[in-house]
Protein backbone atom coordinates (compact mmCIF):
# COMPACT_ATOMS: atom_id res chain seq x y z
CA UNK A 1 0.00 0.00 0.00
CA UNK A 2 1.09 3.39 -1.14
CA UNK A 3 1.44 6.33 1.98
CA UNK A 4 -0.83 9.41 1.42
CA UNK A 5 2.34 11.29 1.03
CA UNK A 6 3.29 9.47 -1.98
CA UNK A 7 0.32 9.07 -3.93
CA UNK A 8 0.32 13.20 -3.63
CA UNK A 9 3.89 12.97 -4.88
CA UNK A 10 2.39 10.78 -7.68
CA UNK A 11 -0.52 12.98 -8.82
CA UNK A 12 1.91 15.71 -8.36
CA UNK A 13 3.59 14.74 -10.98
CA UNK A 14 1.40 13.53 -13.45
CA UNK A 15 -0.06 16.37 -13.52
CA UNK A 16 3.14 18.60 -14.55
CA UNK A 17 3.52 15.85 -16.96
CA UNK A 18 0.31 16.52 -18.64
CA UNK A 19 1.13 20.75 -18.12
CA UNK A 20 4.11 19.92 -20.02
CA UNK A 21 2.58 18.19 -22.83
CA UNK A 22 -0.61 21.08 -23.45
CA UNK A 23 2.17 23.59 -23.72
CA UNK A 24 4.09 21.60 -25.97
CA UNK A 25 1.01 20.95 -27.86
CA UNK A 26 0.30 24.41 -28.04
CA UNK A 27 3.80 25.12 -30.06
CA UNK A 28 2.21 27.44 -32.55
CA UNK A 29 1.31 29.97 -29.63
CA UNK A 30 4.39 32.40 -28.52
CA UNK A 31 5.66 30.90 -24.73
CA UNK A 32 5.48 34.12 -23.53
CA UNK A 33 1.37 34.17 -24.62
CA UNK A 34 1.14 30.75 -22.79
CA UNK A 35 2.51 32.14 -19.57
CA UNK A 36 0.19 35.02 -19.99
CA UNK A 37 -2.60 32.68 -19.59
CA UNK A 38 -1.10 30.24 -16.64
CA UNK A 39 -0.37 33.76 -14.88
CA UNK A 40 -4.04 34.83 -15.28
CA UNK A 41 -5.44 31.51 -13.93
CA UNK A 42 -2.65 31.30 -10.94
CA UNK A 43 -3.55 34.83 -10.09
CA UNK A 44 -7.04 34.30 -9.87
CA UNK A 45 -6.57 31.03 -8.27
CA UNK A 46 -3.77 32.17 -5.54
CA UNK A 47 -6.03 35.26 -4.27
CA UNK A 48 -8.90 33.13 -3.92
CA UNK A 49 -7.13 30.98 -1.35
CA UNK A 50 -5.44 34.17 0.31
CA UNK A 51 -8.73 35.90 0.95
CA UNK A 52 -10.14 32.64 2.09
CA UNK A 53 -7.17 32.12 4.13
CA UNK A 54 -7.20 35.87 5.52
CA UNK A 55 -3.76 36.02 4.72
CA UNK A 56 -2.69 39.55 3.22
CA UNK A 57 -1.50 39.01 -0.36
CA UNK A 58 1.74 41.48 0.30
CA UNK A 59 3.90 39.91 2.38
CA UNK A 60 6.17 41.07 4.85
CA UNK A 61 9.87 41.19 2.66
CA UNK A 62 8.31 42.60 -0.68
CA UNK A 63 11.72 42.86 -2.38
CA UNK A 64 12.89 39.31 -2.15
CA UNK A 65 9.44 38.54 -3.10
CA UNK A 66 9.29 40.19 -6.14
CA UNK A 67 12.63 39.05 -7.26
CA UNK A 68 11.09 35.89 -6.61
CA UNK A 69 8.56 36.55 -9.26
CA UNK A 70 11.03 38.07 -11.43
CA UNK A 71 13.65 35.16 -11.23
CA UNK A 72 10.53 32.53 -11.61
CA UNK A 73 9.30 34.68 -14.55
CA UNK A 74 12.58 34.10 -16.64
CA UNK A 75 13.35 30.88 -15.79
CA UNK A 76 9.15 29.99 -17.25
CA UNK A 77 9.84 31.65 -20.40
CA UNK A 78 12.94 30.11 -21.22
CA UNK A 79 11.51 26.66 -20.19
CA UNK A 80 8.37 27.37 -22.19
CA UNK A 81 10.69 28.10 -25.42
CA UNK A 82 12.55 24.95 -24.46
CA UNK A 83 9.98 22.65 -24.19
CA UNK A 84 8.31 24.04 -27.50
CA UNK A 85 11.21 23.10 -29.54
CA UNK A 86 13.14 19.87 -28.20
CA UNK A 87 11.81 16.48 -27.25
CA UNK A 88 9.59 16.46 -24.42
CA UNK A 89 11.78 14.27 -21.71
CA UNK A 90 14.92 16.32 -23.17
CA UNK A 91 13.31 18.97 -22.24
CA UNK A 92 11.98 17.80 -18.73
CA UNK A 93 15.04 16.04 -18.16
CA UNK A 94 17.36 19.44 -18.48
CA UNK A 95 15.24 21.32 -15.78
CA UNK A 96 15.72 18.41 -13.28
CA UNK A 97 19.34 19.71 -12.77
CA UNK A 98 17.49 22.89 -11.34
CA UNK A 99 18.42 21.11 -7.60
CA UNK A 100 22.42 21.29 -8.24
CA UNK A 101 22.27 24.85 -9.17
CA UNK A 102 19.97 25.70 -5.94
CA UNK A 103 23.01 23.97 -3.95
CA UNK A 104 25.31 25.82 -5.87
CA UNK A 105 23.62 29.32 -5.19
CA UNK A 106 23.00 28.56 -1.38
CA UNK A 107 26.88 28.51 -0.93
CA UNK A 108 26.18 32.15 -1.97
CA UNK A 109 22.83 33.60 -0.57
CA UNK A 110 22.05 31.10 2.53
CA UNK A 111 25.40 30.46 3.28
CA UNK A 112 25.31 27.13 3.24
CA UNK A 113 28.38 24.45 2.39
CA UNK A 114 28.13 21.98 -0.49
CA UNK A 115 30.81 18.96 -0.09
CA UNK A 116 33.28 17.57 -2.17
CA UNK A 117 31.26 14.54 -3.32
CA UNK A 118 28.31 16.73 -4.24
CA UNK A 119 30.87 18.62 -6.50
CA UNK A 120 31.36 14.86 -8.31
CA UNK A 121 27.54 14.60 -8.57
CA UNK A 122 27.27 17.71 -10.31
CA UNK A 123 29.92 17.03 -12.40
CA UNK A 124 28.51 13.34 -13.30
CA UNK A 125 25.08 15.60 -14.38
CA UNK A 126 26.74 17.93 -16.61
CA UNK A 127 28.70 15.15 -18.59
CA UNK A 128 25.37 13.93 -18.94
CA UNK A 129 23.94 17.27 -21.08
CA UNK A 130 27.60 16.89 -23.10
CA UNK A 131 26.22 13.46 -24.15
CA UNK A 132 23.01 14.29 -25.05
CA UNK A 133 24.11 17.43 -26.80
CA UNK A 134 27.19 15.25 -28.62
CA UNK A 135 24.51 12.80 -30.00
CA UNK A 136 21.14 13.88 -30.22
CA UNK A 137 20.76 15.17 -33.93
CA UNK A 138 16.68 15.91 -33.05
CA UNK A 139 17.74 18.32 -30.55
CA UNK A 140 18.60 21.69 -30.99
CA UNK A 141 21.59 22.51 -29.38
CA UNK A 142 20.82 26.64 -28.41
CA UNK A 143 17.23 25.42 -27.05
CA UNK A 144 19.01 22.45 -24.79
CA UNK A 145 21.69 25.10 -23.06
CA UNK A 146 18.69 27.63 -22.91
CA UNK A 147 16.57 24.71 -20.88
CA UNK A 148 20.25 24.77 -18.57
CA UNK A 149 19.79 28.39 -18.09
CA UNK A 150 16.26 27.68 -17.73
CA UNK A 151 17.54 25.53 -14.46
CA UNK A 152 19.91 27.97 -13.42
CA UNK A 153 16.99 30.72 -12.67
CA UNK A 154 14.80 28.36 -11.54
CA UNK A 155 17.80 27.44 -8.91
CA UNK A 156 17.99 31.06 -7.97
CA UNK A 157 13.72 31.11 -7.52
CA UNK A 158 13.96 28.17 -5.27
CA UNK A 159 16.88 29.58 -3.18
CA UNK A 160 14.88 32.92 -2.71
CA UNK A 161 11.64 30.74 -1.75
CA UNK A 162 14.12 28.77 1.20
CA UNK A 163 15.20 32.03 2.26
CA UNK A 164 12.22 33.15 2.97
CA UNK A 165 9.98 29.96 3.79
CA UNK A 166 10.06 30.85 7.40
CA UNK A 167 9.11 34.50 7.05
CA UNK A 168 6.32 34.36 4.57
CA UNK A 169 3.10 32.10 3.96
CA UNK A 170 3.37 30.10 1.38
CA UNK A 171 1.05 31.11 -0.52
CA UNK A 172 2.16 34.57 -0.67
CA UNK A 173 5.07 33.07 -2.23
CA UNK A 174 3.11 31.63 -5.08
CA UNK A 175 0.95 34.46 -5.37
CA UNK A 176 3.58 36.93 -6.29
CA UNK A 177 5.08 35.15 -9.23
CA UNK A 178 2.12 35.79 -11.74
CA UNK A 179 2.02 39.31 -10.30
CA UNK A 180 4.93 39.97 -11.42
CA UNK A 181 4.91 37.44 -14.03
CA UNK A 182 1.86 38.96 -15.62
CA UNK A 183 2.64 42.80 -16.79
CA UNK A 184 5.73 41.53 -18.23
CA UNK A 185 4.53 38.94 -20.78
CA UNK A 186 1.30 40.71 -21.06
CA UNK A 187 3.10 43.57 -22.56
CA UNK A 188 5.05 41.45 -24.74
CA UNK A 189 1.46 39.94 -26.16
CA UNK A 190 -0.22 42.60 -26.79
CA UNK A 191 2.05 43.65 -29.38
CA UNK A 192 2.58 39.87 -30.14
CA UNK A 193 -1.21 38.59 -30.03
CA UNK A 194 -1.17 35.34 -31.96
CA UNK A 195 -5.38 34.53 -31.98
CA UNK A 196 -6.32 30.96 -30.38
CA UNK A 197 -8.30 28.67 -31.96
CA UNK A 198 -10.35 25.87 -31.20
CA UNK A 199 -8.59 23.33 -28.46
CA UNK A 200 -6.16 25.80 -28.18
CA UNK A 201 -8.48 27.32 -25.67
CA UNK A 202 -9.24 24.34 -23.73
CA UNK A 203 -4.80 23.54 -23.73
CA UNK A 204 -4.64 27.05 -22.31
CA UNK A 205 -6.62 26.83 -19.61
CA UNK A 206 -5.20 23.44 -18.85
CA UNK A 207 -2.00 24.70 -18.32
CA UNK A 208 -3.20 26.98 -15.58
CA UNK A 209 -5.22 24.21 -13.95
CA UNK A 210 -2.23 21.88 -14.36
CA UNK A 211 0.23 23.79 -12.48
CA UNK A 212 -2.34 24.96 -9.46
CA UNK A 213 -2.82 20.98 -9.02
CA UNK A 214 0.36 19.60 -9.41
CA UNK A 215 1.43 22.61 -6.95
CA UNK A 216 -1.09 21.32 -4.58
CA UNK A 217 -0.72 17.75 -4.61
CA UNK A 218 2.78 18.43 -3.99
CA UNK A 219 2.34 20.79 -0.97
CA UNK A 220 -0.20 18.29 0.05
CA UNK A 221 2.68 15.71 -0.35
CA UNK A 222 5.43 17.21 1.48
CA UNK A 223 2.83 18.10 4.26
CA UNK A 224 1.91 14.23 4.57
CA UNK A 225 5.52 12.60 4.41
CA UNK A 226 9.18 13.21 5.40
CA UNK A 227 10.47 15.01 2.25
CA UNK A 228 13.70 12.64 1.97
CA UNK A 229 11.01 9.61 1.29
CA UNK A 230 9.07 11.89 -1.67
CA UNK A 231 11.33 14.20 -3.24
CA UNK A 232 12.95 11.42 -5.09
CA UNK A 233 9.70 10.65 -6.44
CA UNK A 234 9.63 13.85 -8.79
CA UNK A 235 11.90 11.90 -10.79
CA UNK A 236 9.32 9.63 -11.97
CA UNK A 237 8.06 12.52 -14.37
CA UNK A 238 10.85 11.57 -16.91
CA UNK A 239 9.16 8.39 -17.45
CA UNK A 240 5.99 9.99 -17.50
CA UNK A 241 7.62 12.32 -20.38
CA UNK A 242 9.46 9.74 -22.57
CA UNK A 243 6.10 7.74 -22.94
CA UNK A 244 3.81 10.48 -23.23
CA UNK A 245 6.74 12.03 -25.85
CA UNK A 246 6.41 8.42 -27.83
CA UNK A 247 2.27 8.39 -27.84
CA UNK A 248 1.86 11.95 -28.58
CA UNK A 249 4.62 12.90 -30.28
CA UNK A 250 6.37 10.14 -31.51
CA UNK A 251 9.62 10.74 -29.91
CA UNK A 252 12.23 8.05 -29.77
CA UNK A 253 16.10 8.59 -28.64
CA UNK A 254 19.38 6.30 -29.42
CA UNK A 255 21.20 4.26 -26.68
CA UNK A 256 23.50 7.41 -26.35
CA UNK A 257 21.07 9.72 -25.16
CA UNK A 258 19.07 7.69 -22.75
CA UNK A 259 22.73 7.10 -21.47
CA UNK A 260 23.11 10.84 -21.21
CA UNK A 261 19.59 11.55 -19.27
CA UNK A 262 20.53 8.57 -17.27
CA UNK A 263 23.31 10.37 -15.88
CA UNK A 264 21.92 13.57 -15.50
CA UNK A 265 19.20 11.99 -12.93
CA UNK A 266 22.01 10.13 -11.94
CA UNK A 267 23.83 13.16 -10.22
CA UNK A 268 20.76 14.77 -9.18
CA UNK A 269 19.64 11.88 -6.86
CA UNK A 270 22.81 10.71 -5.88
CA UNK A 271 23.60 14.68 -4.58
CA UNK A 272 19.60 14.64 -2.98
CA UNK A 273 20.23 11.28 -0.82
CA UNK A 274 23.76 12.46 -0.12
CA UNK A 275 22.51 15.66 1.49
CA UNK A 276 19.66 14.17 3.00
CA UNK A 277 22.53 11.95 4.78
CA UNK A 278 24.01 14.65 5.76
CA UNK A 279 21.28 16.81 7.05
CA UNK A 280 20.23 13.64 9.36
CA UNK A 281 23.60 13.31 10.73
CA UNK A 282 23.72 17.02 11.70
CA UNK A 283 20.54 16.37 13.68
CA UNK A 284 21.55 13.96 15.42
CA UNK A 285 24.85 15.03 16.16
CA UNK A 286 22.70 18.04 17.40
CA UNK A 287 20.57 16.08 19.39
CA UNK A 288 23.66 14.75 21.13
CA UNK A 289 25.01 17.62 22.26
CA UNK A 290 23.12 17.96 25.88
CA UNK A 291 24.41 14.43 26.88
CA UNK A 292 28.03 15.02 25.91
CA UNK A 293 27.92 18.28 28.23
CA UNK A 294 26.04 16.31 30.68
CA UNK A 295 29.18 13.56 30.56
CA UNK A 296 26.57 11.17 29.51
Amino acid sequence: MLSKGVKYMLLSTLFFSLMNVSVKLVSHIPAVEVIMFRSIISLVISYAYLRRANVSVWGNNRGWLIARGAVGATALILFFNTLQNIPLATAAMVQYMSPIFTAILGIFMVKERVRPWQWVFFLLSFCGVLVIEGVETDVDTFYLWLGVLSAVFSGIAYTIVRKLNTQEHPLVIIFYFPLVTLPVVGSYTLFNWVQPEGWDWALLLLVGLLTQLGQYYMTMSYQSEEISKVANLNYIGIIYALILGYILFGETFNVWSYMGMALVLLGVVLNMRYKTRLTKQEALAQASKPFEKNGL
